[in-house]
């Protein structure tokens, strides 16, 4: 009969076997992980830095003067119901 698949399988690590490991080799680890992600990350270049900024500058701009907008008809709202 063969073995089940599960039977030669690696325990998954528990918090308790993390924990084995000291202070410092802790830190350590996470310090190299950073680092390790860091490398991943693609930055962008002049152009699409430029495109970026002006696309959340335009969105910006656009959401102030709707909410503008809003701001100036409700108050207009307001005064024509409750007067002064």
């Amino acid at each position: 009969m063969s073995q089940p698949a599960s039977a030669g399988a690696r325990k998954p690590s528990t918090p308790a076997n993390r924990d084995n490991r000291g202070l410092f080799a802790r830190i350590a680890l996470f310090y190299r992980q950073v680092i390790a992600e860091l490398r991943k990350v693609v930055r962008p270049t002049k152009t699409e830095l430029w495109t970026f900024f002006t696309v959340v500058l335009v969105f910006v701009i656009a959401i102030m003067a709707f909410v503008g907008v809003l701001d100036f008809v409700f108050g207009k709202f307001v005064l024509a119901i409750y007067g002064r």
